[in-house]
């Protein structure tokens, strides 16, 4: 894995050490610091870990963990049955069903947004159109946008470098915005555009 390569590459460089070449002896404390190496194997135990394909052993954690709670109202009360009354209804799963409900989420994989489907009467001749569907997550966009001169159309301006429009790849300098989170933009100024998104 990436350990052996790096022990690989520090043998070498120390050779190169011996014979002084510039910045070596550098790179050799680099590649043999105790921070580098735990991080190597933190990503070598993630790759494994992947690599595994974990499943959920269920996808409803939530209904489940109400279900048992109701059969153990009804079963005949011993110290271990109390004990797991007690555990699901504890604070931590409780009073908090976003947990669980979190769980269920991930396990269903359904945490993408959905998208409207693409309408069934489009014309031949009619210009490519593109559906961006960016997750903001109280970040900013990382665009601006401006009304074209000769159009009028609400363009793209800039796509600011490291933000999550130049980050997702979905989002162009130029682009036409027709739509935005289902309000179409056509005839707004843009500082409405910017309050819908």
């Amino acid at each position: 894995g990436v350990s052996h390569v790096l022990t690989l590459a520090l043998q070498e460089l120390s050779l190169l050490c011996k014979r002084d070449v510039n910045g070596v002896g550098m790179l050799y404390d680099l590649l043999s610091s105790r921070w580098l190496q735990a991080l190597l194997k933190i990503y070598e135990c993630l790759q494994h870990y992947l690599g595994k394909r974990p499943a959920p052993v269920t996808l409803q954690a939530r209904a489940l963990s109400h279900e048992v709670v109701e059969l153990l109202r009804e079963a005949p009360q011993s110290g271990e049955i109390k004990e797991l009354r007690r555990l699901l209804r504890s604070p931590h799963l409780k009073a908090s069903p976003a947990l669980l409900s979190a769980h269920d989420t991930v396990a269903q994989k359904d945490f993408e947004p959905t998208l409207p489907p693409l309408p069934d009467n489009i014309p031949e001749n009619e210009e490519a159109m593109r559906i961006v569907c960016l997750v903001k997550n109280n970040q900013p966009l990382g665009a601006t946008i401006k009304r074209h001169e000769i159009t009028g159309d609400i363009t793209v301006a800039r796509v600011i470098h490291g933000g999550l429009a130049d980050r997702s790849g979905l989002l162009y300098a130029g682009d036409k915005l027709v739509e935005v989170n289902g309000v179409p933009v056509e005839g707004l100024e843009p500082e409405q555009v910017i309050n819908i998104l």
